[in-house]
């Protein structure tokens, strides 16, 4: 999108009745060139009838993009009068064209709605340009100031755009020029395109440009910190590595990699059923990715040191001999009599029925009274 200079002054001439086309996701100024994509059947027809007449066409930007067939009431009463500059046909029935902003209008009635849009209009004359002052001078050139600022920090801007910013002198045109060239949203755009005063629409712009300056700069500090992570992260896995092969080079290991190597043995060693052994070599990965010293880390260590200690391959044989059973709870335990006499009522059971599923005993007390 860019403003075109013309050489001579423009012919604002415009009828009061135009053909009407509904732009979305962008809000179209004076004097500015730009081009569209036409893909409704009612917008296609508006814009051959433009084509058939005197070219001039009235933009106005819809409130919700997302509507396909937007009535009167989902539009904006205020847009711009255009001439369309060429018109291209596209193989899957679209059509392309080149518009030039005129002049501001308004919407004054509905005249028909189909096969495409026609409008009664009037035009907006904007208010004499404002007398230079030192305070109009200063924003203009604070405009630029900022203009430049938020290229710089990554705003794609076209090239164009800055030449015809620094030759511009009308405050209104300038204002207009950076509004729709920052990509604002289509409200913001809309409420600019609706100011008539061009020192109010000046001071409107220079405020949303210092907004931006404030995001793009937040933007910029945000990446750099996240860039400046990154490579320390890098570096010191790039360092560590260094280390790991040099070590390796001169036979030694590395604390890490020697406390990898023993839990692996120690998985191996454990005859842990598959699903387990399974669970435990995928925790022993995430731990071989850690930092030593990083909190995960040692919730993952203690977790591998748990799994690898319980006796997954060892049994017992059960000894339910109630005399003997009897003989070592009075020896280990004084007093306790109901305690004792549940646990031999449990054996007893244990040792008539040897394919019992349960009960489980649950011994409920304060550390030290012999639970265990």
């Amino acid at each position: 999108m860019k403003e075109k200079t013309p050489k001579k002054k423009m012919d604002h001439k415009i009828p009061k009745t135009l053909p009407l086309l509904s732009v979305r996701d962008i809000v179209i100024f004076p004097y500015m060139v730009t081009p569209l994509f036409v893909g409704r059947e009612r917008s296609i027809r508006g814009v051959d009838y433009a084509l058939s007449n005197d070219r001039r066409i009235m933009l106005v930007s819809q409130k919700d993009p997302n509507i396909e067939n937007p009535n009167p009431e989902d539009m904006y009463k205020i847009g711009t009068v255009a001439t369309v500059v060429r018109m291209l046909k596209l193989p899957d029935g679209r059509i392309k064209i080149l518009v030039q902003g005129l002049i501001k209008a308004r919407i004054l009635k509905y005249i028909q709605q189909d096969p495409f849009c026609i409008v009664d209009i009037e035009s907006i004359k904007e208010p004499p340009e404002p007398k230079k002052s030192l305070k109009l001078e200063a924003m203009m050139r604070s405009i630029k100031d900022r203009l430049d600022k938020i290229i710089s920090l990554g705003k794609v801007i076209s090239p164009d755009t800055l030449v015809v910013a620094d030759s511009l002198e009308s405050p209104g045109r300038l204002a207009d020029l950076i509004a729709s060239n920052i990509g604002l949203e289509g409200q913001k755009s809309q409420a600019i395109l609706e100011i008539t005063d061009p020192e109010e629409r000046l001071r409107k712009v220079v405020e949303l440009l210092n907004k931006e300056l404030e995001l793009m700069n937040m933007q910029h500090k945000i990446q750099n910190e996240a860039k400046e992570e990154m490579s320390k992260t890098q570096r010191e896995y790039f360092l560590r590595e260094q280390l790991r092969a040099i070590q390796k080079e001169l036979g030694e290991v590395d604390e890490k990699t020697e406390e990898i190597n023993e839990f692996k043995d120690k998985i191996e060693k454990s005859l842990m059923p598959p699903e387990v052994e399974k669970e435990a070599k995928r925790q022993l990965k995430r731990l071989e990715r850690m930092h030593p010293d990083a909190s995960e880390a040692s919730v993952a260590r203690t977790y591998l040191e748990w799994l690898v200690e319980l006796p997954w391959s060892k049994e017992t044989k059960d000894n339910l001999e109630i005399k003997e059973a009897s003989k070592v709870l009075e020896e280990d335990h004084y007093n306790l009599d109901k305690i004792k006499e549940r646990i031999l009522e449990y054996l007893a059971v244990r040792k008539l029925k040897e394919k019992m599923k349960g009960p489980i005993l649950c011994f409920v007390g304060p550390p030290g009274v012999g639970k265990t």
